[in-house]
């Protein structure tokens, strides 16, 4: 574990409909990190984005995933968009995607002005379904593709 260049790394997201995007930020996470702290939006908070899991269901599918990696980790509820990152000092890095690097910046503003040191951010490629559009949530939910970004309808 001592390999790893950061000690401790955070990512968020919904966690609806697990896809690939998902594994890939995840597996980023525990690629680089000895601790992946990864916050999970709360039924309130994520209550915008349509028919969504209850969060305790997500909170559990995505423990059963991230059995499967080998490393530390801790499954938060976030009821904001910043959680924990904005105020703990032990977060090193955070992982992201294009989509939500800019609220990674806004989270490092925060912690500047809270006199924290800036996290590291890493951001990752958005994985694409096979019509070249990136894999997400809605449209799984919306039976346009499937989890591994296969097309389900003609569109």
């Amino acid at each position: 574990m001592k390999d790893k260049k950061y000690r401790k790394v955070a990512l968020g997201g919904t966690f609806d409909k697990f896809h690939e995007g998902h594994r890939k930020l995840i597996e980023k996470a525990f690629e680089i990190g000895q601790e992946v702290l990864i916050g999970v939006t709360s039924d309130e908070f994520a209550g915008s984005k349509g028919n969504i899991e209850h969060c305790k269901v997500r909170m559990s599918k995505l423990k059963n995933i991230l059995d499967e990696f080998d490393g530390k980790y801790i499954i938060a509820r976030l009821d904001e968009p910043y959680g924990p990152t904005v105020y703990a000092d032990d977060i090193d890095a955070i992982v992201v995607s294009e989509e939500t690097e800019p609220t990674a910046l806004q989270i490092n503003e925060e912690r500047t002005m809270k006199g924290l040191k800036p996290m590291n951010i890493i951001t990752i490629r958005m994985v694409l379904a096979e019509d070249g559009k990136p894999i997400s949530s809605t449209r799984i939910r919306k039976g346009e593709i499937d989890v591994k970004g296969a097309l389900l309808n003609d569109i």
